[in-house]
């Protein structure tokens, strides 16, 4: 077959998306059936993770394509933009109250970040052994 080199890429890249959806629905089904206080979405990462640890074998794949989903990212927000622009009566309304909101959650979000940060590198040691995985559980220099 003169196609065989195309089609075995794109059915493993199909594959891929389709245990990432797999995974998700797993973990709405988890989340509604249980009432388990986690949304659905991150039930869904745990079984991804579980999934990875158990067949190592699928992590080059789902590398590829996760990073060809974030690459077209934004393509992601249209939906949501026009979902945006169509509700303009109650942003026009609430619209300052959400952004503030939205700045005051973003900016307690960084401090909170930067001080388990900082907690992180007093208790293992270097931000650069962290970054490398190289931190020894000494503190200290």
């Amino acid at each position: 077959m003169a196609d065989g080199g195309v089609r075995a890429p794109v059915m493993t890249m199909i594959g891929a998306i389709a245990l990432l959806l797999a995974c998700q629905l797993a973990g709405e089904a988890i989340h509604r059936l249980t009432g388990l206080p986690l949304p659905g979405s991150v039930i869904g990462l745990v079984l991804l993770l579980a999934w990875l640890a158990a067949v190592p074998r699928e992590r080059p794949t789902l590398q590829a394509v996760s990073g060809w989903l974030t690459a077209h990212l934004s393509i992601m927000f249209v939906p949501a933009a026009v979902g945006l622009i169509e509700e303009g009566g109650p942003l026009s309304r609430y619209g300052v109250g959400i952004v503030v909101a939205t700045a005051i959650s973003t900016l307690l979000t960084m401090a909170v970040t930067a001080l388990v940060f900082r907690w992180a590198v007093a208790r293992f040691g270097s931000a650069e052994g962290i970054a490398d995985g190289k931190a020894t559980g000494e503190v200290g220099p």
